[in-house]
């Protein structure tokens, strides 16, 4: 559909807004019509003078605009939205400061190929090159966009407002094709306030699935056949109900063992008996052997990030060779960049899947049965959720962290999203928690941010109104992100903070001690030496939330239901020890704190 702006009809006129000069409409105008017209139901961000003229024009829209206190938490929102809802996040900034704030956010979200579309005032066209008020200069003239090069797929500057629409157009189609990610367009302010006529560009329909090459499936289903110790490695690209239908579909019919990267917690339900668990630093013992022992690994939508092979360690986590490497992925720079491969395709996932599947009726007809895997996966998985099982009872006090996630297991409903930030809340989760098959976790992969997860959880619940949302975090990520809290009661959306509170970054702290022999830096003392922190109970409850302070071992399921139940948002402050999570996989930073260089 599109929208005829350029004629004096009484439709056209509806949309001026009161200072709109001459018979025509504005830039901002026309770009409210053409975001309406793409489906955009919400826009997150903050209000600045380069874009209030936008705000304005939006102000009489079916978007609803969500005001932040920090764009960081705006960008975190937006990409807590775009992955639960599946379509893209749309973030508001004002120029200078305001965009810079966003970065962080933007760029995990990048990270992790969440597709966002950033849309930043800048300084008066007519002022470029003269330092106006908030222009980022220096060394450079008023190249606010360059900042975002580095990890948007795209970036655009509107130098004419008959530009804009065109720039919009190709930033969602950019941001939404291919391989998913963030995009930018950065307008001077005044082509927000300028007339202009046209229609609003239609935005394309997606492009057909990168197709599968003649032959491939037949051969990659060749070579699973023939081999005696085949593992499927699934990543974040496997992220659709027919994905997961095809991952099975192959796994199942030579009872292939399913490894999932960080980012495909969940991908397969937990409970599958072919689900061997994460790899690498944070893996289990087993799916690091399986890896290890591995003679084809059959690699689908992932990047082997380092966390998740062991720091491409080939005596920890995975080793080619001699184990073989097929290849599938939708970005071809991801083919071969971490490990040499035999075959890599570049087509989409769950197409390339399917054709494998189809392809194995054929070549072995028969499938394959491995009673004795799937028993040894057995005894792992239940080895490895015991971790959180057998402290269930555990009356310590500050709550041993696996106490935490064992309460918190039992009781969340099925469908419950986790948010996570960094630290035990994010390793304990994927690597010991049994995820149900309703449930989701979501978390920051590629850039690990402290500060998503309060700040992610919001974008959640927008998209998932009626769905419990948790976000897991500890004292330094909700520290890092408390603009989160009066949002929430301001939008009275019903996210539970549960912060796991160790007065300290503990993750690094235990670190720090274990290569050091000593903690620096990394905790919250005060000036006694002793641990600090705020009481986060009250600071939410000062923001308009609920707020509970965990006591005795019992309270933190009774505060659990109790906030399932109110619907209210809720920041229960759990006291807790700082623990270490396992780690059966290597890490290189331990060598280079002892001197050991690669």
């Amino acid at each position: 559909m599109t929208v005829d702006v350029s004629s004096n009809s009484p439709t056209t006129e509806a949309t001026n807004a009161p200072n709109t000069p001459g018979t025509g409409t504005t830039g901002a105008h026309l770009l409210v019509r053409q975001l309406e017209d793409y489906g955009v139901e919400f826009i997150f961000g903050l209000c600045g003078h380069t874009n209030i003229a936008f705000l304005d024009a939006l102000a009489e829209s079916s978007i609803d605009f969500i005001t932040f206190r920090h764009e960081q938490t705006a960008a975190h929102a937006a990409d807590g939205y775009a992955r639960e809802s599946g379509k893209p996040g749309v973030v508001l900034t004002h120029v200078g400061p305001g965009m810079m704030n966003a970065v962080t956010g933007v760029a995990s979200a990048a990270m992790d190929s969440v597709p966002l579309v950033v849309i930043s005032g800048d300084i008066p066209s007519y002022y470029l090159g003269r330092h106006p008020h908030q222009e980022v200069n220096l060394h450079n003239d008023g190249d606010q966009s360059a900042i975002y090069r580095p990890f948007v797929k795209r970036a655009w500057t509107v130098h004419r407002v008959e530009d804009l629409s065109r720039f919009v157009e190709r930033a969602f189609w950019t941001s939404t094709t291919g391989r998913p990610g963030a995009t930018l367009v950065s307008v001077p302010m005044d082509m927000f306030s300028r007339e202009v006529a046209g229609d609003v560009p239609a935005l394309p329909p997606p492009p057909p699935a990168q197709a599968v090459p003649e032959g491939v499936g037949r051969r990659i289903a060749e070579n699973l056949a023939a081999a005696t110790n085949p593992v499927l490695y699934i990543g974040g690209g496997v992220n659709s109900a027919d994905g997961r239908g095809a991952v099975l579909s192959v796994a199942e019919h030579l009872d292939i063992p399913i490894i999932h990267s960080l980012m495909a917690k969940g991908a397969i339900a937990d409970s599958h008996p072919l689900v061997a668990g994460m790899p690498g630093f944070w893996g289990a013992e087993l799916t690091n052997q399986l890896t290890r022992d591995a003679d084809l690994v059959l690699a689908v939508g992932t990047r082997f990030a380092e966390t998740d092979a062991s720091s491409w360690d080939g005596e920890s986590t995975w080793s080619f060779p001699p184990s073989r490497l097929i290849q599938i992925d939708l970005d071809p720079a991801e083919i071969g960049r971490n490990y040499p491969v035999e075959l890599g395709v570049v087509a989409d996932a769950t197409q390339t899947l399917a054709a494998v599947a189809a392809a194995l009726t054929d070549v072995a007809p028969d499938g394959r049965d491995r009673p004795e895997l799937r028993a040894q996966i057995a005894d792992s998985r239940a080895e490895v959720f015991s971790r959180i099982t057998s402290a269930a009872d555990s009356d310590q006090m500050p709550l041993r962290p696996q106490r935490i996630l064992a309460d918190l297991r039992a009781a969340v409903p099925a469908n419950t999203v986790l948010v996570t930030d960094v630290g035990w809340n994010k390793n304990g989760i994927a690597q010991c928690y049994e995820l149900p098959a309703e449930g989701r976790f979501i978390t920051p992969g590629g850039s690990s941010t402290m500060g998503f997860g309060p700040a992610a959880a919001l974008g959640v619940q927008v998209a998932s109104p009626d769905r419990p949302v948790v976000a897991l975090i500890g004292d330094g990520g909700l520290s890092a992100q408390l603009a989160a809290l009066p949002t929430a009661a301001e939008r009275a959306l019903p996210v539970i903070f549960v912060v796991m509170n160790n007065a300290s970054h503990g993750t690094i702290s235990d670190l720090q001690s274990s290569s050091y022999g000593r903690s620096y830096g990394c905790d919250f003392r005060d000036r006694e030496g002793q641990p600090y922190s705020p009481d986060f109970a009250a600071l939410g409850i000062s923001c308009g939330l609920d707020g509970y302070r965990v006591e005795q071992p019992e309270d933190l399921q009774k505060h659990l239901e109790s906030a399932l139940k109110n619907r209210r948002p809720a920041v229960i402050d759990v006291p807790m020890v700082n623990e270490p999570v396992p780690t059966p996989g290597h890490w290189n930073i331990k060598d280079i704190y002892r001197g050991d260089f690669a």
